[in-house]
C-alpha cells in the first residue's frame, strides 16, 4: 500500500528536529516533492475533486434520497449519467 497523508497540518514545530510535522510529514513532503506532477496526491485534485464539486454545487447533489447500498449505486449512476450528459450538450453546442 503506497499511503498518502496530509503535510500541511502541523501548526507548531515538533521537539525532535525543530521542522514542522515528524518524520513521517517530512517523509510525505520529500515523496511528493521527488514524485513530479504525476503523483497521485497531486492528480487527484485534477481529475476527481473537480467532478465531485460540480456536481454538488452545480446540480445540487447534496444527499441520497434512497436507502440501501444498490439504490445508492443506482442513483449515483443517474446522477453521474446527467452530470455527463450536461457536459456533453455543453460541448456541442457552438460557442
Amino acid at each position: 500500500i503506497d499511503g498518502y497523508i496530509a503535510t500541511g497540518r502541523a501548526k507548531r514545530p515538533t521537539a525532535d528536529n525543530g521542522k514542522v510535522g515528524g518524520p513521517l510529514t517530512q517523509a510525505m513532503r520529500k515523496k511528493i516533492a521527488d514524485g513530479g506532477f504525476d503523483t497521485p496526491y497531486r492528480l487527484r485534485k485534477q481529475i476527481v475533486e473537480a467532478v465531485f464539486g460540480q456536481i454538488k454545487q452545480a446540480r445540487g447533489f447534496r444527499q441520497f434520497l434512497l436507502r440501501g447500498l444498490a439504490n445508492v449505486r443506482a442513483e449515483w449512476a443517474i446522477i453521474c449519467t446527467a452530470h455527463n450528459l450536461v457536459k456533453l450538450a455543453n460541448l456541442a453546442r457552438p460557442p
